[in-house]
């Protein structure tokens, strides 16, 4: 790969800078020979960070930017490698999009800033590297950078790798802020639009899983048809918002996906599976919350995904030595269970190391984690009697 490097001045740069509010669409300046935004890039983030006055004072207080990529094209046309996000906050200061701070406190747009403050800004140089390579050279060039501190994700590398029809209109659906239905979405997914989130959830429930999305990308990089990831991706969406009535929090970011292809073939009542949920939020033993839909799910047998509260240090000791006093009174083992067998260990005492606390009443079916129904086992009796 070759690059030169050239300066332009911000005015050069956002000259005919367009800003299109719906992602993946793309950014222009150069009066339109450079594309600030192109498919393979990330979408603007800067504005959520509140990083884009940053570069404004950056620029009123003639500081260096530091170096920006453009990649050459055919035809003279150039497009941004790195330094989107810098060009990107000055084209739309430039623009009046969004106001900064003057030494005073208050909010100044561009066009209401003192005449030599709009010089500084517009005669400002950028420093820029024009390079030129293959296609497979600059992009695998641009999977090793950061833009202004911000790493890229793996999701927008898998972008930049795959880059094409099937990409875009990928990002047109499902990484676009502005789109309808993401505070639906957002309800089950956690993160961004803008940071790839939704896209990459979309895919991963296609592929059967997030190591497959690269290979999934790679087979339908060509197409300019995502209907059958969007298909998917909202018969999940579906499932789940029919199913669990209620919209908890512990819902956002669970694995969704996996359990969609996993149970939706199963047959539930959705009043009863909500008066399950309501009860288990409720249970102050029930430790993890996040997991009690899948265990709803899984038809309530595997109750170690709930992390039920268990007896503590304290109420062992004590159930311990009450235990074994009444048992040595009664010349028993201080297992309940080998004292009523007719094994050797009818008579064995066991250590309190030697020993498990469990529920009289096991919890499933109603009993608490409390000394009155706590007793103490020998471990094999104790692994032995399960869920009874």
């Amino acid at each position: 790969m070759k690059a030169r490097l050239v300066s332009y001045s911000v005015s050069e740069v956002t000259d005919g800078f367009e800003y299109n509010e719906l992602e993946g669409k793309g950014l222009f300046g150069l009066s339109k020979r450079l594309t600030i935004q192109p498919e393979y890039q990330r979408n603007y983030i800067y504005a959520e960070k509140n990083r884009e006055a940053g570069v404004i004072d950056s620029l009123l207080k003639e500081y260096p930017l530091g170096i920006i990529y453009f990649n050459c094209l055919p035809n003279n046309q150039l497009e941004v490698l790195d330094g989107q996000q810098r060009i990107t906050s000055i084209g739309r200061f430039v623009t009046n999009k969004f106001a900064v701070k003057d030494e005073n406190g208050m909010e100044q747009y561009f066009s209401g800033l003192s005449k030599d403050k709009q010089v500084i800004i517009l005669e400002s140089k950028l420093l820029i590297y024009e390079c030129k390579g293959t296609e497979t050279e600059i992009k695998e060039w641009f999977k090793t950078i950061n833009i202004a501190g911000v790493p890229l994700n793996e999701q927008e590398l898998l972008n930049a790798v795959y880059s094409g029809p099937f990409v875009t209109k990928g990002k047109e659906e499902f990484s676009n802020s502005q789109n309808s239905n993401i505070h639906k979405w957002s309800a089950y997914i956690s993160g961004s639009a803008n940071r790839q989130d939704y896209w990459e959830r979309a895919l991963e429930w296609i592929s059967g899983g997030k190591d497959n999305i690269a290979g999934y990308l790679s087979q339908n990089r060509s197409k300019d048809d995502i209907s059958e990831v969007k298909n998917h991706f909202n018969k999940v969406i579906d499932w789940v918002s029919k199913l669990f009535v209620d919209i908890e929090n512990e819902m956002k970011g669970l694995e969704w996906g996996r359990l969609y292809a996993k149970y939706h073939s199963e047959k539930y009542d959705s009043n009863a599976v909500a008066k399950q949920v309501r009860q288990l939020f409720g249970d102050p033993y029930v430790k993890n919350r996040r997991n009690i839909f899948e265990y709803i799910l899984d038809g309530t047998k595997n109750k170690t995904l709930l992390d039920i509260r268990v007896f503590d240090e304290a109420d062992k000791r004590f159930v311990y030595e009450r235990q074994t006093k009444l048992a040595k009174t009664k010349n028993i083992s201080n297992c309940p269970l080998c004292a009523t067998g007719n094994e050797v260990n009818k008579n064995k005492t066991y250590n309190l190391s030697e020993m498990d606390a469990d529920h009289i009443k096991a919890w499933s079916k109603g009993g608490k984690t409390d000394i009155e129904n706590c007793e103490l086992l020998c471990k094999t009796h104790n692994r032995a009697k399960g869920n009874r």
